[in-house]
């Protein structure tokens, strides 16, 4: 497993000691004013010897909020206790990007005080907010032209914010079924103007943000995740094949950091796709991709071997071990995750 542990350029400006990424993980840690705790400062820094850190996704406004005590990086207090994190990170020799996150239609009111929550088009999800059951989801507003445009300046800034945080840079969360992966599926865009109705309209307002942040703190420092196999709160069409074809050609112009495979589970098949969503992106993406879901370290490996992605992101097995590189480099045993660890940051 040799492969897992060699360095890499993402580009002349970051470089990574290892293959090894963290995913991105919901922990609902902050305080009541989003603001990173000294828990969360420590529960990083734990495991900086990772390639690098990407953070659990961080709203980029207020009515971006979906889930109790996310942190935020919007306001001065924000930014300040996300500087702790880096700090902490670096100090301890890791790096560490920002994914950047708005809901979309999985936003709710209650958090933020607000009349509606927005999405591509007026079309609600089924259920209840996590770990708050008795909020169920309510119908979204479609978002104006004018509304959409201060979405892509909010990205925006909230990527500048990340710098000023300390970061070393984002990752645009585009993928899961959350607002920006609404605009890029027929299940959850049914816009007749230039935001829906076919391939190029519908990636408009996403390549929108992502051009935005690359153009405030370079392509270099800007990730992107997304979902081509809708599997979270979207209904798979056959014609999201489309929208997602033309967006990774546009993508493969703009030389971002990197490109993240948004699943759970890297063994589910899309017919539509014509197999995995990994294999898919690979397919028809040539630059520097990461591959996610329930990867072991030797499958993890075998992939990197293979050529299928060119790293590889842990998600709960790094809940579970701090030392995840440690113990994998010295053959050790991993413990094994478990709901439970959710209640404490270890």
């Amino acid at each position: 497993m040799e492969n897992l542990f060699q360095s890499i350029d993402l580009n002349d400006s970051i470089s990574l000691k290892n293959r090894i990424l963290m995913a991105p993980l919901t922990r609902c840690m902050a305080d009541d004013a989003l603001v990173p705790t000294q828990a969360m400062v420590d529960y990083y820094a734990r495991r900086a010897d990772i390639g690098l850190i990407i953070t659990e996704a961080t709203i980029i406004r207020p009515d971006g909020q979906g889930y109790p005590n996310t942190p935020g990086l919007y306001t001065p207090a924000q930014i300040a206790g996300w500087r702790k994190v880096t700090d902490k990170v670096h100090e301890n020799g890791g790096k560490i990007f920002a994914q950047l996150w708005h809901t979309g239609r999985v936003a709710h009111p209650h958090f933020f005080g607000g009349e509606f929550v927005l999405a591509p088009s007026a079309l609600g999800v089924e259920g209840t907010v996590p770990r708050m059951r008795e909020l169920s989801y309510v119908v979204p507003k479609a978002t104006t032209k004018e509304e959409i445009e201060e979405l892509v300046a909010d990205y925006a800034q909230a990527a500048i914010n990340a710098l000023e945080a300390g970061f070393d840079g984002v990752e645009i969360h585009g993928a899961n079924g959350y607002l920006i992966d609404q605009f890029l599926h027929f299940s959850s865009n049914i816009r007749e103007d230039e935001f829906g109705g076919n391939a190029e309209n519908m990636a408009r307002f996403p390549l929108a943000v992502v051009d935005a942040v690359v153009n405030a703190i370079g392509a270099d420092r800007t990730a992107l995740r997304l979902s081509p196999g809708a599997y979270v709160n979207i209904t798979p069409d056959a014609r999201d094949r489309e929208v997602f074809d033309y967006l990774l050609a546009e993508l493969e112009s703009r030389h971002l950091a990197f490109l993240h495979v948004g699943i759970f589970d890297d063994q589910m098949s899309f017919d539509y796709l014509g197999g995995t969503a990994s294999e898919y992106m690979r397919t028809h993406y040539s630059q520097t991709l990461v591959g996610v879901g329930g990867f072991t370290p030797e499958t993890g490996s075998q992939a990197l071997a293979e050529g299928k992605f060119d790293l590889l992101a842990i998600g709960r097995p790094l809940i579970a071990n701090p030392d995840y590189v440690a113990k994998v480099k010295a053959g050790e045993s991993l413990v094994e995750y478990s709901d439970t660890m959710l209640a404490e940051l270890i």
